[in-house]
């Protein structure tokens, strides 16, 4: 259980990072500069549910795999939210089309980025935790 609720915990630490990320992307002008219309304001109607879904995520951490390499399991377990925010969040839930591409050509890459920093968010969490 203790293992959970540190999973859990790093992984809503990862969230608020990679929204944060998100967010100085957005207000920074960089999204926009590699054409992807990604701005969301910091709000906490934005902000909740991107944590928890973090925190649910970083389950994953219990899998039993890359034990010793934790920062390369982050970025490993870190491809499995992008695949479903990329082909089934954008195409089915947000309507911007397969990868999001409506948002940008370069918005799987930044997806891909963003993720990452969660899971090595998470991941440093987790070891700092330990």
């Amino acid at each position: 259980m203790k293992k959970l609720f540190i999973f859990f915990t790093a992984g809503c630490i990862g969230a608020l990072a990679n929204s944060l990320i998100v967010w100085q992307f957005g207000q920074l002008g960089i999204s926009g500069m590699l054409g992807v219309s990604i701005a969301p304001s910091l709000s906490p109607a934005w902000l909740y549910p991107r944590i928890v879904w973090g925190g649910l995520w970083a389950l994953l951490f219990i899998l039993p795999l890359m034990r010793s390499r934790l920062l390369y399991k982050g970025l490993v377990l870190s491809l499995i939210p992008t695949a479903v925010q990329l082909f089934v969040v954008f195409p089915f839930k947000a309507g911007k089309g397969m990868a999001g591409l409506d948002l940008g050509m370069l918005t799987p890459l930044m997806v891909l980025f963003f993720n990452a920093v969660w899971g090595l968010v998470a991941a440093l969490s987790i070891r700092a935790a330990r």
